[in-house]
């Protein structure tokens, strides 16, 4: 029995470990950092939202090129910044230079094996990051072991039904999800992330970014361009699919824009999370 267990636990690591060598490439495809920058201000409100001080020891996961890592470092707290794909960290590593922040270090880390000690940080932060982690309660269990009693988790995740949530399903339908696992736009509902973090208190706030853009088809090529999941399905699919798939995405677009002077302006729910661990 004990022989059937191990295999099986190794069989299902070595899928894991498969699927994120898939999804890491994916995100060091195009250049995340060229969207990363306009997402900001999600950032600042994260870090206000988990009350990040001078005093604190601050985590930043999935850290992409440094939104979060940003914000708490101008609170003057002591950032880490994780990520997966070393060429996201160097971009933060030059916005963190540009700006003389000192108190920020850069390290490569997976968010489903963070290499540091139990209860090493007063909060950790991940904005539209760890939710792509492919094994869920991998790196929520990670999240939680590292902070410390009394310490917070603040998260900013996609929702499903908001224009992010729509366009991922739009990318599903030209270009099909993983199969075995389980949605990233689930870290964007109050029920799963109960079920991530059953002891500990899941408070959820529902917000929207704006996307702003010049047109339409400008945010379109952006995307096309630079973001490593919908850059990835472009590069998928054959000349036909490719212009249909341009077409839906330009239609959904137009659906959300709010916009009355032919600018891109389109408001997507996220949901704002702050975990506090007894």
């Amino acid at each position: 029995m004990a022989t059937t267990v191990s295999v099986g636990t190794k069989v299902e690591a070595d899928r894991f470990s498969a699927i994120k060598a898939r999804q890491q490439a994916t995100w060091a495809s195009g250049d995340f950092a060229v969207i990363g920058t306009t997402l900001q201000i999600v950032g600042e409100l994260l870090s206000e939202a988990a009350d990040v001080r001078a005093v604190h020891r601050v985590l930043d996961v999935a850290a992409g090129n440094g939104n979060a890592t940003l914000a708490a470092a101008r609170r003057f707290a002591s950032v880490t910044s994780t990520d997966y794909v070393p060429a996201l960290l160097e971009r933060g590593r030059e916005r963190a230079d540009a700006e003389k922040l000192a108190n920020v270090t850069f390290q490569v880390a997976d968010a489903e094996a963070l290499p540091y000690p139990d209860a090493s940080f007063d909060v950790v932060l991940s904005t539209f990051g760890v939710m792509f982690a492919p094994n869920q309660e991998r790196s929520a269990s990670e999240l939680l072991r590292v902070v410390r009693s009394g310490g917070r988790i603040g998260l900013a995740n996609w929702t499903p039904t908001g224009f992010i949530g729509q366009m991922f399903k739009v990318v599903g339908g030209y270009v099909p999800p993983l199969a075995g696992v389980r949605s990233p736009l689930e870290w964007g509902t109050e029920a799963r992330l109960v079920e991530l973090f059953p002891d500990a208190t899941v408070e959820t706030t529902t917000k929207q970014f704006v996307f702003r853009y010049r047109s339409a088809h400008d945010w379109v090529n952006t995307f096309r361009t630079y973001y490593g999941p919908t850059h990835k399905a472009f590069a998928a699919l054959d000349d036909a699919r490719r212009a249909s798939f341009e077409r839906d995405l330009i239609a959904l677009a137009d659906a959300h824009n709010t916009s009355t002077n032919g600018t891109f302006r389109v408001p997507s729910d996220y949901l704002e999370i702050i975990i506090r661990k007894d």
